[in-house]
């Protein structure tokens, strides 16, 4: 905002010693040049940041998954949020074109696993969670389950599931 602010008063100046200078005073031409290159820098700097939160919130749909906590989502404009959920629809569009009928998560085993199946705590209430064979499991606090990993990478990003180091 502060950028933006003094880009609005360079422009402002600039705009004033343009009109004089047409009118015979060749004395400010270096001056306006010189705030001009001041509103290039400032738009350079600014299109960075901004690039570099576009890509913070590209990383959040991986780390954190499609829906984002909201202490993550109260930091980000409504633009930032409208942008996250057009990147959202569009990788799952991908993810569903690729891998035949059922798809292909890319988002699952971001890390290559050591082993198919994980020890996790529950940290939560969560509910009936169903596994690929059918069966369903009772996600209750402080209990501990040998889950398939993919089933449970997201669970535990979410902060549900904890993954039980021996």
């Amino acid at each position: 905002r502060q950028a933006l602010e003094e880009m609005r008063a360079l422009y402002e100046r600039n705009q004033a010693d343009v009109s004089e200078a047409k009118s015979g005073r060749t004395d400010l031409i270096f001056l306006i040049r010189f705030r001009h290159c001041c509103l290039l820098r400032n738009q350079r700097c600014i299109l960075a940041y901004l690039y570099d939160r576009l890509l913070r919130i590209r990383a959040l749909r991986w780390e954190y998954g499609s829906v984002l906590p909201n202490s993550i989502q109260f930091h980000m404009s409504a633009e930032e949020v409208d942008w996250f959920n057009r990147y959202k629809k569009s990788l799952a569009t991908y993810m569903r074109s690729v891998g035949g009928e059922e798809g292909l998560d890319l988002t699952q085993d971001i890390k290559p696993p050591k082993s198919l199946y994980i020890e996790v705590r529950c940290l939560t209430d969560y509910g009936e969670f169903e596994i690929d064979d059918g069966t369903t499991i009772l996600l209750k606090k402080n209990s501990q389950h040998f889950l398939p990993r993919w089933k449970c990478e997201q669970l535990i990003r979410q902060g549900v599931l904890e993954h039980v180091l021996s």
